[in-house]
């Protein structure tokens, strides 16, 4: 049978190795890499509908694989006005007046993006916008997907005018009169507020997360784990997948939130598997905390404003047994952890629910080798003693090292490094300390908080700057090397998946999901790697993004 795709006068780089294999050509067949050898061989493979491509020396590397995503939540909510080039209250003022302007009456304006850093020492709060919002109902998500600024006419629509309570750790910020400053605080608090704002239709939501998974396929992603399920984004990428419009391996799961009941265990233990030939429901998405930014991380110690001091979950015993149900159903699980007491938590409902079943977990996983693998999302400060922990437990590290360099600073002038102050702000991120450590580090964007460019992810690990590289770089002795940074986003991830007998590696058998680059990226220096250009990918040895000058 012919192959479906051949590349021709290739450079072939292995992750898993850092060397050039010994080869000049690659062929797939029925989505798997299928021969490697050189360009006569692969030639006699082609046949009329086989895909051809003479790389002239390129690079062809396994598929990227973005270790923290939200496609089509991540779609949606970048529908309204972008803030995330905003440095400084004036910009965002304008930008948001410009956008005022253009609505229609009684319209409502969205935007995301928004750096608390803009509001310095200042608190976050509606009126430091000044009167661009006056009377118009505008709800505004900050950078972190875990804050949100609500006008005055937001907050009358959704009846909101003073505090209230939630189940889950969530907040209405209210001044000392009781009034509300338009920051609201976790999902709970921005939800009453979502509520009654309009949402986009169906079909426009698919339209744009379409449009999002082209621009990540030409970005060199080949895949992606999708953290969220949340509304209709299943349908969403069963739908894409229909139409031939899926250019994503994509690893979906949905979350579990503290109110969840053993009704809704049961389901998530259902969805696993489920899904179509390019996106499945693999695992579940849990929350131990919040941020460091709002003083909503769980630390060992409040921060500097008294705050960071609890979980998510309003009973952290509920979590733990939670995380052993799912363990014994064979259902690995995510667990966004930023703070060190909610890490540490993490890992101690890990360790727990292993010795209760001899540390396999369950018949039933997702995961090719048996074994149920646990990860914990974004670690931004932990001690020396819980860097020693994920290695012996098998817990992946997932990291997010663009929140680093483009949200903190070196200097520790930043909003998150004056909360932790100088020895938590200090310990931060500490992707080198944990991979020493032994600890599988799994790298990622968290789109839309952060850009979703794979080489810039990478390069963001490797100089720990912002991606114009104007400030110095924070904790530059977290940085990965660029094989590392490689791997995080190739080998990695694949083990996290438990998927490293498939997938993450150039060899014969696993999967045919390719990045191509002008230039092997080891070779490029840290601060050019981001501008390296990307001219092929492909997915089960099918293109899904091709350069013109390919």
């Amino acid at each position: 049978m012919p192959a479906d795709l051949v590349l021709l006068s290739a450079r072939l780089l292995d992750p898993g190795t850092g060397r050039l294999l010994p080869h000049t050509a690659l062929a797939a067949e029925r989505g798997r890499i299928s021969f490697l050898g050189d360009d006569r061989d692969a030639r006699a493979l082609a046949g009329p509908g086989t895909t051809v491509v003479d790389l002239r020396g390129a690079v062809v590397t396994a598929g990227l694989t973005d270790g923290h995503l939200h496609p089509v939540s991540g779609a949606e909510r970048t529908m309204g006005v972008d803030l995330s080039g905003c440095r400084d209250l004036e910009s965002v003022r304008a930008a948001l007046a410009t956008a005022a302007r253009e609505l229609r009456p009684g319209a409502w304006l969205r935007g995301w993006g928004l750096d608390p850093n803009v509001f310095g020492t200042a608190p976050v709060a509606t009126a430091a916008l000044g009167p661009v919002l006056d009377g118009v109902p505008a709800l505004i998500d900050l950078f972190d997907a875990h804050s949100a600024l609500a006008s005055e006419r937001a907050l009358e629509l959704a009846g909101v005018d003073g505090p209230r309570a939630f189940a889950q750790g969530s907040e209405i910020v209210c001044d000392a009169g009781g009034r509300p400053t338009g920051l609201l605080l976790e999902d709970a608090a921005c939800e009453v507020v979502e509520a009654v704002a309009p949402r986009p239709t169906e079909a426009e939501v698919r339209a744009r997360a379409a449009e999002v998974l082209s621009a990540m396929a030409a970005s060199g992603l080949t895949g992606g784990h999708a953290m969220d399920a949340n509304g209709d984004s299943l349908a969403v990428y069963a739908a894409l997948e229909a139409e031939d419009a899926l250019p994503l391996r994509l690893r979906i799961a949905p979350w579990c939130r503290p109110e969840a009941d053993d009704a809704d265990l049961a389901e998530l233990v259902r969805l696993q598997g489920t899904g179509g030939a390019l996106w499945r429901v693999a695992g579940v998405k849990l929350f131990m905390d919040g941020t460091v930014d709002n003083g909503t991380a769980w630390l060992e110690a409040p921060d500097c404003h008294g705050q960071s001091d609890h979980a998510y979950w309003p009973d952290p015993r509920r979590y733990t047994r939670v995380i052993a149900d799912l363990h014994r159903a064979g259902v690995p699980t995510a667990t966004h952890a930023i703070g060190d007491a909610a890490v540490r938590h993490v890992l101690d409902s890990v360790e727990q629910a292993q010795a209760q079943t001899g540390g396999t977990g369950g018949a039933g996983g997702t995961c090719s080798t048996g074994v149920v693998r646990h990860r914990v999302e974004h670690i931004e400060t932990v001690p020396d003693d819980t860097v020693r922990r994920f290695a012996p437990l098998g817990v992946a590290a997932s990291m997010q090292p663009t929140h680093c360099c483009e949200f903190t600073r070196a200097d520790h002038t930043d909003n998150w490094s004056r909360r932790l102050g100088e020895e938590r702000a200090g310990r931060a991120f500490r992707c080198r300390d944990l991979w020493e450590a032994g600890a599988r580090v799994v790298l990622g964007s968290d789109w839309p908080i952060a850009p979703y460019p794979p080489l810039q992810v990478m390069a963001g690990a490797r100089h720990r700057r912002p991606a114009d590289l104007s400030l110095p770089p924070h904790g530059p002795e977290q940085a990965l090397t660029p094989l590392q940074a490689l791997q995080g986003m190739t080998v990695c991830a694949a083990w996290a998946a438990g998927e490293e007998d498939r997938a993450g590696r150039l060899a014969v058998g696993h999967r045919a999901d390719l990045t191509v680059l002008a230039e092997d990226p080891l070779r490029v220096p840290d601060g050019e790697l981001a501008a390296l250009p990307v001219l092929l990918t492909a997915v089960a040895g099918r293109v899904t993004h091709r350069a013109a000058e390919v």
